[in-house]
């Protein structure tokens, strides 16, 4: 049976609604952060609260307040995909497959390790991982060209994006986040975490390569009399589209961009690409709203996720389970507690997807107890970075995610069958490296 994304997430929204009659309620207090601009978590001041059942009908309205919560995310979801309508109004996506494709032929399994690389290196510098929305047209249109199916597409590059991020040396939402709240240099221990990067990202790219040599079927014919050309109009079409990454990761990492930057840089490059290759204004702008309307779903099924948190805040009880799963590591001997650490950071995966809101919530609590233990502050942060990543590559709850399955129609079960055992082989790799980092004082 094929799994609805939203009966997926309206039956987690209710599960979170359930467990607010059961468990107890309580709060952290909490302060500003100047190194990082956001209110995290004060250690040590959990306190039970009044309880704040969710009802079924506030439960509902969860929904909408999610959407209301992660507007900056689905209005940048929007202008992408305008964005991408009006680059794909001008013909460049097609003639561009056509014209990778021929040049690949006999080759088109250089694709997939080549994008695998490709979109690794985008979540290595900036997390990417909402923006793999907006390109799942252009991926599925490359790979049904060349005989892969809609599984390969999403694993070069939203799987590949998301081990990046996992395994990054500088990911400034994980591990610069954690690194500014436990009070480390930037990019310190990059030479550990790159060690482990690059077999990381090798292992997942041999994963995706197995599964799209498995599945591939003919590819689709072409015109053997016409040699694919592009022209210079559709030329400066994909170039704009493509330039627009490298442009999020220096804005990212160099001026602090967030979303409406993101958003704006998107939203230029379409209008710079539609006035340019002759569409006038009108069709620049018909173009624009074809492309937002593409992305309707895929926004509200990210939207419906942010209720689920919603309800456990509503509810008082997120803050219990983050103090319910982080006591038992007191008094732990440092090693165990570095695995625990990365255990209770899977857990909170679940309702908090997140990885910088899992930092938010659990640093402040775990820097104390890492120095009390001996342990040092860049082996935390290491802890809290492979496992919980790698989970955001199946979690349910998990926006993104859902959102992409959604627009290149892959049932949930089938991303699971592909991805569950690459994710389980990646996660004992980061528990091997974390313990030999530990054990031989590499972090």
């Amino acid at each position: 049976m094929r799994l609805n994304p939203f009966v997926l997430l309206l039956s987690f929204i209710l599960l979170a609604a359930g467990l607010t009659w059961v468990l107890p309620a309580g709060r952290f207090e909490r302060r500003l952060d100047a190194a990082t601009g956001r209110n995290v978590v004060v250690a040590g001041s959990y306190r039970a609260v009044a309880p704040a059942p969710v009802g079924p009908f506030q439960a509902v309205t969860a929904i909408h307040k999610g959407m209301v919560n992660g507007a900056a995310l689905l209005f940048l979801i929007f202008i992408a995909g305008g964005a991408l309508g009006i680059v794909d109004r001008t013909g460049a996506l097609r003639h561009g497959v056509e014209w990778l494709a021929y040049r690949l032929q006999s080759r088109e399994r250089l694709v997939v390790p080549l994008s695998c690389v490709v979109f690794a290196a985008a979540g290595v510098v900036e997390g990417f991982w909402e923006e793999t929305i907006a390109l799942v047209p252009v991926l599925l249109l490359l790979t049904r060209r060349v005989g892969f199916d809609a599984v390969t597409a999403l694993g070069m590059s939203l799987g590949a994006a998301g081990v990046g991020a996992a395994f990054s040396p500088m990911n400034p939402f994980g591990v610069g986040i954690a690194q500014k709240m436990a009070e480390l240099p930037l990019l310190s221990g990059w030479r550990f975490r790159v060690a482990v990067l690059i077999p990381a990202v090798s292992i997942w790219a041999w994963g995706t390569m197995r599964h799209a040599a498995r599945t591939r079927t003919t590819p689709e014919a072409h015109d053997g009399s016409t040699r694919p050309e592009l022209s210079w109009g559709h030329g400066f079409a994909l170039l704009a589209f493509v330039a627009v990454f490298p442009v999020f990761a220096v804005g990212v990492v160099a001026f602090g961009w967030d979303l409406e930057q993101m958003a704006a840089a998107f939203f230029l490059m379409g209008a710079v690409v539609g006035l340019a290759s002759g569409l006038g204004i009108q069709g620049t702008t018909e173009a624009f709203f074809d492309g937002c309307r593409s992305m309707v779903f895929a926004a509200m099924v990210l939207g419906v996720a942010r209720g689920v948190f919603v309800v456990l805040d509503e509810g008082r009880i997120l803050d219990t389970i983050v103090d319910m799963l982080v006591r038992p590591l007191v008094g732990l001997p440092a090693t165990v507690f570095a695995g625990g650490v990365s255990v209770v950071q899977s857990l909170l995966a679940l309702p908090v997807p997140s990885s910088s809101g899992r930092v938010v919530l659990t640093m402040p609590i775990l820097v104390p107890m890492s120095d009390l233990l001996g342990l040092s502050r860049q082996a935390l942060v290491t802890a809290t970075q492979y496992w919980s990543g790698m989970l955001n590559q199946f979690l349910p709850t998990d926006g993104a995610l859902m959102a992409v399955l959604t627009l290149a129609g892959v049932p949930y079960q089938q991303w699971l069958r592909f991805c569950l055992p690459l994710c389980a082989v990646l996660m004992l790799l980061g528990f091997l490296a974390l313990s030999v980092g530990i054990s031989l004082n590499l972090l």
